[in-house]
């Protein structure tokens, strides 16, 4: 059962878990004291210039059919913003800068989430088995990343 204290304590972890990956490839990462503006590491690159990234993640815990469902996000275009997102259950990482969410997700236009944004990096199918299975959309694969090097 998930319980709302495993839910944050999840999402936390893993936003530690993949700076500390970024960290790995000697990336220079700063973690915010405070959250308020959607920010969880800022990344200072070769050059001298930053780059803030926002982690969002989703444990094996969610439903069938959701392992890379990313709801109610508030974004606007900001230059120099990424996002990471992060599926335990796919095991699989998607960079997408801010220009490339806003072009690919889709944003509610009415109701009381009017304005906030979702992105569906899976689907679900059936195997050669016959069993249900969750994968990436084709169109999504672009976005897939073994790797921080899109931040060197």
């Amino acid at each position: 059962m998930s319980t709302f204290r495993h839910n944050a304590g999840f999402g936390k972890r893993m936003e530690y878990y993949l700076i500390g990956k970024m960290l790995m490839e000697e990336l220079d990462c700063y973690t915010p004291l405070v959250d308020d503006h959607g920010v969880d590491c800022v990344i200072c690159k070769q050059d001298g210039t930053f780059i803030q990234i926002q982690i969002k993640t989703r444990s094996n815990d969610v439903r069938d059919g959701d392992a890379a469902l990313f709801a109610g996000i508030t974004h606007n275009p900001t230059e120099n913003f990424y996002f990471v997102f992060y599926s335990e259950r796919l095991d699989t990482i998607w960079i997408m800068s801010s220009e490339e969410f806003l072009r690919e997700c889709n944003t509610n236009v009415k109701g009381i989430h009017k304005g906030k944004h979702t992105i569906w990096f899976n689907g679900n199918r059936k195997n050669s088995s016959g069993q249900k299975e969750e994968y990436c959309k084709k169109r999504y694969e672009k976005y897939i990343c073994k790797d921080f090097s899109r931040f060197h």
